[in-house]
């Protein structure tokens, strides 16, 4: 019954107008009781408040013989003040100490008096007792009088019935506007529907429509309101579902267009082993084309590498693996097979790890250099050292060229070892760097004259310019000194005895130079883009007669280019050769 929005919405105000009047008459039935007894204990407060009418009540007459007659007389005069009726409320005097009746409005009723608390607390205290409580079904207040030397109590007592009948004409009221707003209700719902359940309606269809991919229909919006703008969200959200289909479609040409233009190769077969799907880069890696027809099957293409059943029977995520050499190419094979809803079948995946092969033939060709290196030494180490053992009768000149050979050779290892361990580090990103600003003249000052003494024992002629002003830089001062001195020690190692050096600085923007220039055996132009390799060497007898590992330049450049410079040769006329290194003033992250 109650699933129709119509019903709902008649359940909705009904509940809403009994709960709006039930709210309002218990809210106006409380504050008519709250008023009234405010309004009494506010007049009596006000009438006893009053310096003469006390005075009237306490001060006795010199003719008097009654006091109680006296009082009655004073409160009878004040009855209109007092709001004393004689029906609903009445004034009392009753004994001070017993609390008896002696007289007042109402002697029938006042003969029948209950202890009140206000009353008890006038007898028992002394004290007024206007003590008001909502709860009751009386207002009362006892207020102690000393007449002359006799205590009395002047109690006023109100039945509160006036208070009854307004709250029970207001009962009424509240009920007849409830039975009105009832009937405003169901009419108020009948309208609702209408304004309300029809839009509703539309909408319905439209999602009805919409669900079936039918965008063309557009919902008229036929007003402002929430409903209005529902209506318009919805056409709007109907706009944008065609328009994320029309992106997906679009997505998914994108995607075929990726799947052709991959360089890794695809080729999709059926369970059946026939060709569904291939890319041009299958094609172009497997050497042949690749047709959906008999010369395009499982077993003519990949049978060699796994059969067709093994890859179906592999599950899910299981895959083979396998690897194939065409025309000088090295191919990785991944087969998988696939299950999509009804059709199943096996994918495979050609990936070119040629580049890879060959980075593993310098990996291993770097191994093979290391080893070398170190085998060299260690054999000299080792001979002459037998040599010491076998001997022991050798002359001490000779002992001595011995010793000398072995800590050269235990030297040089140790150069190699280090230099390997910093590229480790350069490699792993483990290396850091100190950076701090220093001077750059300075710096290559300190190394010229660390090289100087070298040089003159060569026979060299070495030269120092420096352009003037030359700024601090920031940078790892202690890696930056390594490059310089690698770089000027080489000049002087490979520069036959007697030839010129020259050192040379300055700044270009906000970047510094240094070039290191010599007169030596220069470099082939063939071997000039591999100086800075790892472990290559010219001349490699040459080089190891001199001590050299093959690795300084490489360090040199791995320091240089964390620097955010650059290091490389400078092509000129003439023997010899000219290494140009740049660094940024700001260091690193700064560019030019």
């Amino acid at each position: 019954m109650f699933r129709s929005l119509h019903m709902k919405l008649v359940l909705i105000l009904v509940l809403l107008i009994l709960s709006l009047m039930t709210v309002v008459g218990a809210f106006l039935l409380n504050s008519v009781v709250g008023f009234y007894l405010n309004d009494f204990y506010a007049q009596m407060a006000e009438v006893f408040g009053d310096a003469e009418f006390v005075r009237d009540l306490q001060i006795e007459k010199a003719d008097e013989e009654n006091g109680v007659s006296a009082l009655q007389q004073v409160l009878s005069a004040n009855k209109g003040a007092l709001g004393v009726d004689g029906r609903n409320r009445n004034y009392y005097i009753l004994d001070g100490k017993t609390g008896a009746y002696l007289d007042g409005s109402n002697e029938e009723k006042g003969r029948m008096l209950d202890k009140t608390p206000n009353l008890l607390a006038a007898l028992n205290t002394g004290k007024i007792g206007d003590d008001g409580d909502v709860t009751a079904d009386y207002m009362d207040v006892a207020i102690p009088i000393t007449r002359g030397a006799v205590p009395y109590i002047i109690y006023i007592y109100d039945t509160r019935q006036t208070v009854q009948d307004l709250n029970s004409e207001l009962f009424l009221l509240i009920i007849r506007a409830l039975v009105v707003g009832l009937i405003i209700s169901v009419l108020l719902s009948f309208l609702l529907a209408k304004t309300m359940i029809t839009p509703i309606e539309r909408l319905t269809d439209g999602a009805r429509r919409v669900a079936s991919g039918d965008f063309s229909h557009k919902i008229e919006v036929g007003s402002k309101d929430e409903i209005g703008v529902l209506t318009a969200t919805f056409n709007n959200m109907a706009r944008q579902l065609q328009e994320t289909l029309q992106a997906v479609e679009n997505e998914r040409n994108k995607l075929d267009t990726l799947f052709l233009h991959m360089t890794d190769g695809v080729v999709a077969f059926n369970r059946a082993g026939a060709v569904i799907h291939s890319n041009p880069a299958a094609a172009e890696m497997l050497g042949r084309p690749i047709a959906q027809d008999s010369s395009g099957d499982y077993n003519t293409l990949f049978g060699d590498i796994a059969p067709l059943s093994a890859v179906l029977e592999a599950g899910q995520p299981g895959y083979l693996e396998g690897q194939r050499e065409l025309s000088g190419r090295s191919l990785e094979l991944l087969l998988a097979p696939f299950d999509r809803e009804s059709q199943a079948g096996v994918l495979v995946v050609l990936h070119d790890i040629t580049q890879q092969r060959r980075t593993e033939e310098l990996r291993r060709e770097f191994v093979a250099n290391v080893s070398h290196e170190l085998r060299t030494p260690l054999t000299n180490i080792r001979s002459y050292a037998e040599t010491l053992s076998d001997n022991p009768g050798l002359p001490p000149e000779t002992e001595r060229n011995f010793l000398g050979v072995i800590l050269n050779e235990s030297d040089r290892m140790t150069h190699i070892v280090q230099d390997l361990l910093a590229l480790s580090r350069f490699d792993s990103g483990h290396s850091e760097f100190h950076m701090t600003c220093f001077s750059f003249g300075e710096a290559i000052r300190e190394v010229y004259q660390a090289v100087v003494l070298d040089a003159q024992r060569h026979g060299h002629t070495l030269e120092l310019k420096l352009e003037p002003g030359l700024p601090e830089i920031r940078a790892d001062k202690e890696r930056i000194a390594q490059v310089m001195m690698n770089v000027v020690s080489n000049a002087i190692k490979y520069t036959p005895d007697g030839g010129r050096i020259a050192i040379s600085a300055g700044r270009a923007g906000n970047r510094v130079w240094l070039e290191v220039s010599d007169n030596g055996i220069g470099i082939p132009a063939e071997d000039r883009s591999r100086i800075f390799e790892r472990f290559y060497r010219v001349d490699k007898a040459r080089s190891r007669e001199s001590g050299g590992t093959g690795l300084g330049l490489s360090i040199a450049r791995e320091i240089v280019e964390r620097h955010a410079g650059s290091i490389a040769l400078v092509d000129r006329e003439g023997p010899g050769i000219t290494v140009r290194m740049e660094l940024t003033i700001e260091g690193p992250g700064h560019g030019r």
